[in-house]
Parts: structure tokens; C-alpha cells; sequence
């Protein structure tokens, strides 16, 4: 163990305004400790250009997306109209390098990135553009998970920078990048706690959000988090019980803040969509009855509709407006797992019916491209809540447990995480070992 104050080699640049100084007698988690031989050099270590080539290929998706290209002139599309007619943020669930990849997908109306150990798993192990680096910590000594940190910590900062003027725009409500903290303290409340203060002060952009998962034991970490004054993504949220859960964490966590000025602390909610129909969809062939074989497709929708519809309810009322009059923001809901996973389904089953205002919808390459080509854009997340209601319930009655399956599905989301940063660990040692050898 050791203590945030021992961390010589870290002098990040001026503290952002929306965060509070830890403590510097306060212990970081064993799993988060390689973040000590950060350098302050990341704070300020690119100077990206805002300028892209107009006239290369027509599509949208860049190199490190999977549909290849570079990038088109800029031009209205459908995500432009989804936040100016009605109000749903589209974000994108991918970062690679190079970041600047990134400048197309904002032109045609991309407005805040979202990450995860997976997508950075992928970035990393397939794309040499992470070597230079690498190698240098390397050859400096860094241990791997140190190195994998700062990689990761660059990507962060690089892409807040080209998000910044949204967020300015928007004061404060988008234009936020997301970074998760180790996947290793999903059931450590107070090791999410300071490794969410330690990420933060370490990538020290304001539009940065620090995702923490929404586990029985880091709801309280999401409280103290949002009372520290950090802005917070709660990820792999996947039944209304815990998405309860989520929001009075928020709501406890600005009561507790003591701040006059709540504008800068923001958050929101991931509702995972598609992998519900994944796990539901097996459940119900299992029953096998018509009924039951006609929900297929329907549960992740559904559950969706009524999150919002606890959102609306949630966020009025005396409690909500005290915290308004100082500023506070509603906590979004944020709508994940957007990709389809049964070809059988509309390509943009998580997309198109989850539309309404103050939400955001983050895509990864599939779902972005299926939407922008024949999306339509019309408020549709609350069209018939009770059709909605009357699916989830019908789904009670064949016995299915919404919170069990909640509880199944965080825990293989978790477990998914997992293994994706300890295979990233694994392939980045691997080729310190080729380095090192290369080297004599």
C-alpha cells in the first residue's frame, strides 16, 4: 500500500475546478497502486490539431473503427437532429488512436466518447500505434499495469481536449469522455472511492467522467464520489431496483457535497439494453409456451421505458428542487449495449425506441452507422409506457425475476471486464518480454 502523499513522481497540472483534493494520508487500493509513476507530463503532453482532411473517404467510421476509412467532409445527419429536436445526446462507445479519428465523428454530430477495459483491450492489443509509447515506459522501468495506465490516461486527456468546446457550449451537460476505474474493485467500496479521486486528479480534465459500477458494494463509492465534487458515469446498471439504487446515490451525494454551486458535478446512468434480450431471450425458449416464445425481443425495451419513467418521477418534486437552486443537473440516463446481438432483430432495436429528452445514447461503430443511414428521429421512450408495463409484468407472471436477472447480468458484465484487463495485462507483458529480448 501506499499513500497518495509518497507519490513523488506525480505533479499533476492545476487541479480542475470541479474537484476536491483527496486527502493526501488517504491509502489507494492495492489493485490501483501501479497509478503512482503517472507523470504530470500527460497533463499537457498534446497539443492535437482541430483540422481534418474534408476530402477524404465518404465514410463516417475512422481507422479504429470497423468499418475502416478516414473520416468525411462534415455534414447534417441524423445525430443532429436526435439532440436539437429532441434532446437525446449521441454518444460513441469507442476510443483508439490515433485520437484525432475522433474529429469526423463530431462533426457529424457525435457528442461525448465512452470507454471501457474492453474497448481498450481491443485498441491496444491490435493496434501498433500504442508502441512507441509502451515501449519508452518500458525502458524506463515502468511495471506493466503502470505502463497500461498511462496509455490509457493519454487516450483520456487527448479526447477531452477535442470535446472540451461541446462541453462549453453545453455548460457542463456533455461533451464528457469516460474512464473506468479497475474492473479488480467491483466489490471494494472504499478502494472505488479513492481510485476514482486518484483517476480523476491523475486525468485532470473537467469533462472527464469516472466510471464506477453499479455493484451493491460501489453504490455508497458513487455517494462519496459525487460528494467529493467528481463527475461520475454508474456503469453496468441492468434492473430498475438498482437503478433506484443509482440515483438516490446521486441525490445523497450532492445533499452531501456542501458545495453552493452543484452545476460542474454531474453524472449518468448506463442502462444496459441489449444483453437483457440476450439472457431473456434464452429464458423464454426455455419455457417454450407461445406467450413466451412472443416475448423474445421485448424484455430490454420494455425495462428501459420504465427506468425513464422512474427518472421523470425521481428527479421532481421538493427533494430535487432544492438541489436545483443550486445548480444541480438531472442525472441522466444513459442507454448502453445498443448493438444488436440476434440478427433476427432491427438493427437499430436499441436505438430507435429509447428515444426522448435528457437521455443519451451511446453507440458502438454498428449502431451508430445503422442509425445515421436509416434511423428515424421522433421521441419514443415514453409512446406507451403501458405496453411497457404490460410486457414486464407479463414476464413476472411467467416467473421470470427481473432483479435476479439484473443480478446475473452484472455479474457476467463484471466478470467480462475482468478478463479483459487481465488478457490486456497479459498480451502488454508479453510484449515487454519480446522488448526486453529484442533489446540484447
Amino acid at each position: 500500500m501506499a499513500s497518495i502523499s509518497n507519490l513523488a513522481n506525480l505533479t499533476p497540472t492545476a487541479t480542475s475546478t470541479n474537484s476536491r483534493s483527496s486527502s493526501s494520508s488517504s491509502l489507494l487500493p492495492r489493485s490501483f497502486v501501479s497509478l503512482r509513476s503517472l507523470n504530470a507530463k500527460l497533463s499537457s503532453s498534446s497539443h492535437l490539431s482541430l483540422r481534418y482532411n474534408q476530402t477524404s473517404r465518404s465514410s463516417l467510421f475512422v481507422r479504429c473503427s470497423a468499418s475502416g476509412g478516414n473520416g468525411s467532409a462534415a455534414k447534417r445527419t441524423t445525430l443532429h437532429d436526435l439532440y436539437e429536436k429532441e434532446g437525446q445526446s449521441p454518444w460513441y462507445d469507442n476510443l483508439c488512436r490515433p485520437v484525432t479519428d475522433l474529429l469526423p465523428f463530431i462533426a457529424r454530430g457525435v457528442r461525448g466518447v465512452t470507454s471501457n477495459p474492453a474497448i481498450f483491450q481491443k485498441a491496444i492489443s491490435t493496434s501498433n500505434a500504442y508502441n512507441d509509447q509502451f515501449r519508452a515506459l518500458v525502458e524506463s522501468g515502468k511495471d506493466i499495469e503502470s505502463a497500461y495506465w498511462e496509455l490509457v490516461v493519454k487516450d483520456i486527456q487527448d479526447a477531452c481536449k477535442l470535446f472540451e468546446p461541446i462541453y462549453d457550449q453545453t455548460e457542463a451537460e456533455d461533451g464528457y469522455v469516460s474512464v473506468e476505474v479497475s474492473p479488480r474493485l467491483a466489490d471494494d467500496t472504499n478502494g472505488t472511492v479513492e481510485a476514482a479521486k486518484y483517476l480523476h486528479k491523475v486525468v485532470n480534465r473537467r469533462n472527464v467522467y469516472i466510471k464506477i459500477p453499479a455493484t451493491a458494494p460501489c453504490i455508497p463509492s458513487i455517494r462519496d464520489v459525487i460528494a467529493s465534487g467528481i463527475s461520475v458515469n454508474v456503469t453496468l446498471i441492468f434492473s430498475i431496483a438498482r437503478y433506484e439504487a443509482v440515483i438516490d446515490a446521486y441525490l445523497d451525494g450532492l445533499e452531501a457535497s456542501g458545495l453552493d454551486d452543484l452545476s460542474k458535478v454531474t453524472s449518468v446512468a448506463s442502462f444496459f439494453v441489449s444483453r437483457v434480450d440476450t439472457l431473456m431471450d434464452k429464458m423464454l425458449e426455455k419455457i417454450g409456451t407461445p406467450e413466451a416464445l412472443d416475448l423474445r425481443g421485448k424484455a430490454a425495451v420494455a425495462q428501459a421505458a420504465l427506468a425513464y419513467k422512474l427518472y421523470q418521477k425521481k428527479f421532481s418534486g421538493p427533494r430535487w428542487e432544492a438541489l436545483v437552486k443550486k445548480g444541480a443537473k438531472k442525472q441522466r440516463l444513459l442507454w448502453a449495449s445498443t448493438s444488436v446481438k440476434n440478427p433476427a432483430y432491427s438493427d437499430t432495436l436499441y436505438v430507435a425506441p429509447l428515444i426522448g429528452p435528457d437521455t443519451v445514447s451511446t453507440m458502438p461503430d454498428q449502431a451508430l452507422e445503422a442509425f445515421i443511414d436509416h434511423g428515424t428521429v421522433k421521441r419514443t421512450i415514453d409512446a406507451n409506457v403501458s405496453e411497457a408495463e404490460g410486457i414486464y409484468s407479463a414476464l413476472e407472471k411467467l416467473g421470470i425475476d427481473w432483479n435476479k436477472v439484473g443480478e446475473q447480468l452484472e455479474e457476467e458484465g463484471v466478470d467480462s471486464f475482468k478478463k479483459s484487463f487481465e488478457s490486456l495485462l497479459g498480451t502488454l507483458q508479453d510484449k515487454a518480454n519480446t522488448l526486453k529480448l529484442a533489446s540484447h
